[in-house]
Parts: structure tokens; sequence; C-alpha cells
């Protein structure tokens, strides 16, 4: 049977746009193996599972669990919360002494995008999807990806659960950034990790700034495409308005201000994992035009 990301690379179907749209992150360690549904199937107490479970569909928080290639028995529960804001995003970290540990956390200050008084990092975690219990390309493509940067980047490479786009595997998520990025071979990860350390982003690969709705993703990936700018801050919005199908949005970029124009539309149907019960439109969109407002 021919796999989703085949049948999305087969289309042609582009990258940008498509990020999972999240700003809240709790990341727990987990070695695994992983269920289905990740957080649900989680090798964890019960009354943790249905209480963390509930606790961050309230708060609007995205839980995701993690482990390091090979699944090492880990002394703790390393935690990790992230707030994606795209100007300001932080991390914090912590070695929890047992997942009940997890309910003690302020769910409703990260999802507002305050401190829940772990330790703050500056060190960026490369987040490799390889739940194959949830779709075959992720383990397929994303294995090979996980195995090298955990070679080049030991210390910040996790594995981690599904985090949405199945069909652009293998893919990446890179925290506190919040950027996406699809369809990255094995040797292609260490360059880019090493290229995001020294403040750039891979507009080839990237899907996304999670921080943005996808509208605003698509917008920002069409300027700095055609600006080749690849800074990470080098691009800043500073307004969004919704126009029926199109979306106008303003950034500062190079010294100067940019709108930029998207409009939305749908395909075909199409099967957009490797187990969809039936085909659904993919909504993509289209660029309308570029002009500085500063002329």
């Amino acid at each position: 049977m021919t796999t989703c990301s085949v049948r999305s690379q087969a289309r042609a179907e582009p990258l940008y746009g498509t990020a999972s749209t999240v700003r809240a992150f709790l990341l727990f360690e987990a070695p695994g193996p992983w269920g289905t549904d990740a957080v649900r199937d989680a090798r964890l107490p019960a009354s943790v599972r249905s209480n963390l479970r509930r606790r961050t569909r309230a708060a609007g928080v995205r839980p995701l669990l993690v482990r390091r290639y090979g699944r090492t028995d880990p002394t703790g529960t390393r935690v990790f919360v992230a707030y994606a804001d795209p100007h300001r995003p932080w991390l914090e970290t912590g070695l929890l002494d047992g997942p009940d540990r997890l309910l003690e956390l302020d769910l409703e200050a990260l999802a507002e995008g305050r401190s829940v008084g772990l330790a703050s990092t500056d060190e960026p975690v490369f987040l490799t999807c390889t739940h194959g219990r949830h779709d075959r390309c992720c383990a397929e493509r994303g294995r090979p990806v996980a195995a090298a940067l955990a070679r080049s980047h030991p210390a910040e490479s996790w594995e981690v659960s599904h985090i949405g786009g199945d069909r652009f595997a293998g893919n990446l998520l890179v925290l506190p950034d919040g950027l996406y990025y699809g369809r990255l071979e094995a040797e292609e990860a260490p360059e880019l990790a090493e290229r995001h350390r020294a403040g750039h982003l891979d507009l080839a690969h990237l899907r996304g700034r999670c921080g943005y709705g996808f509208a605003v993703q698509a917008a920002e990936w069409f300027l700095r495409s055609r600006l080749r700018l690849t800074g990470t801050r080098a691009v800043r919005l500073e307004a969004r308005t919704v126009r029926g199908a199109r979306t106008v949005a303003d950034f500062a970029a190079g010294g100067r201000r940019w709108r930029v124009v998207v409009a939305r539309g749908d395909s075909s149907p199409q099967l957009l994992t490797c187990g969809a019960p039936g085909p659904h439109p993919i909504p993509g969109h289209d660029l309308v035009g570029i002009e500085a407002l500063d002329d």
C-alpha cells in the first residue's frame, strides 16, 4: 500500500502553512513503547493519566511524550514546558522524581505564557516524530532522522509523539521557537540543527511557525522566500486582517514594512494519513501579492 507521505510528495503538496497551531507545550519523558494515543495509552498511573489529559485539554496545553533515541531508561521524569510565542518564546525544564509530580505543574500559567517555576534554558530541543503506532510514516521516515540527530546533537535531541502532519514525515519540531519542519532526511537533519543554533531557518523544509495560524505561516514563508531572509528573528508580524478567504498580513522585515496577501483554497479530497477512514479536502494558501508599504 502506498503510504500517505509518498502520496503527499507525489502530488507536490506544499509544506508551508501546515504547522499545528499551538503555543503552550508540556513534554514529559516516557521511554515507551507508545500506544496509538500516546498520552491516553502512556504507562502512567491511571489517575495521573486521566487528570493530565483533563487538565491539559482544559488549559489548552499540548501534551507530548518524549524519549531518547534508543529508549534508554531514565533516572527520573525529564519534563519541558515551552511557550512558542513568535516573538518571545521560552523554554523551562526540570527532572521530576515521579510522574505524579506532573499534576503539580501550573498549566494555567503555562497557557498564559507565564513561568511554571522550572529552570529556564536557552538551549533548543529538536523533537523528531517517531510515533509509528499513530502512523507508519512517522516511524519509517522519522527514526532515521532521530538517529542522525542523536549522533550529532545528543543533548538536545529527542523522539516525540504525534505532532501532526504525518504525511510530511520526517517531521521535526524545534522548541521553544515552535518551528515545524517536514520531509526531512537523515543526512539533512544535523545541518538544519546547526543552522538553527546559528540563528537561521531552513526554508526548503519549513512547514511554519506554530504560534501563527496557517495563513500567516504561509505569508511569512512567501515573504522570507521573496526576500531570501532566513534569520530566525528577521521577520516580525505587525498586523493581520481576514477578509473572507483572504488574509492580509503586515510584517516588518529587512528594515521595511511589507504587506502579504494570501488566499485560502481547498484541494480535492485526499487520504491525509495512512490510517485515514476516508478522504478529506486539504486546505492550502496561495500567494496573491507582496508589496512594500513604505515606498
